[in-house]
C-alpha cells in the first residue's frame, strides 16, 4: 500500500506527494526568508531614522575646516621653504663669487710674488757674479802687485845679504 495524503479534497499519492512536500517546503523557506528580510529592513529603517544628521554635518564641517587649515599651513610651509631656498641660493652665489674673487686675487698675488722672486734671484746672481768678478780682479791685481814687489825685492842689490 502506498502512502497517500488528502488535502482540500484532493488526494496525493507517491511521487506527487513528494512534489507537493517539496513545493510546500520551498514555499515555507521563501516565506521565512521574506520574513527575515523584512525584519532586517525594519531594523535598518529604525537605525536610519535614529541617525543624527546634524551631528554628522557638524563633524563633516569640522573636518573641512581642519582640512582647509592644513592646506593653508602647507601653503605657508611651501612659501617659507621657497624663500629659504631662494635665500640659500643667493648666499651660495654671493659666497661663490667672493671665493672666485679671492682666488683670482690670490693667483694674481702669487704671480706677482713669483715674478719678484725671479727678479730678486736674478739680481742676487748678477750681484754675486759682479762681486766674484771684482774679487777675482782684485786678487789678480794683488797677485800682480805681490809678484812685482817680490821681483823688485829679488832684483834689489841691497837685498843680497
Amino acid at each position: 500500500m502506498m502512502a497517500e495524503i488528502e488535502f482540500a479534497g484532493m488526494t496525493f499519492k507517491g511521487g506527487k506527494m513528494m512534489v507537493v512536500l517539496t513545493a510546500l517546503s520551498t514555499l515555507g523557506g521563501g516565506l521565512w526568508a521574506g520574513f527575515e528580510f523584512y525584519k532586517d529592513y525594519m531594523d535598518m529603517k529604525e537605525i536610519v531614522q535614529n541617525i543624527d544628521v546634524s551631528q554628522i554635518e557638524a563633524r563633516n564641517n569640522e573636518i573641512e575646516i581642519k582640512l582647509e587649515e592644513a592646506i593653508a599651513y602647507t601653503r605657508d610651509i611651501k612659501g617659507a621653504l621657497r624663500s629659504d631656498i631662494d635665500r640659500i641660493e643667493r648666499v651660495t652665489d654671493a659666497t661663490s663669487n667672493r671665493v672666485k674673487t679671492l682666488q683670482d686675487d690670490i693667483d694674481d698675488r702669487l704671480r706677482e710674488v713669483s715674478k719678484l722672486t725671479r727678479e730678486t734671484e736674478k739680481d742676487v746672481r748678477d750681484q754675486m757674479r759682479n762681486l766674484e768678478n771684482r774679487i777675482e780682479a782684485d786678487m789678480d791685481k794683488l797677485d800682480d802687485e805681490l809678484r812685482e814687489t817680490l821681483q823688485k825685492a829679488l832684483d834689489n842689490p841691497l837685498s843680497d845679504s
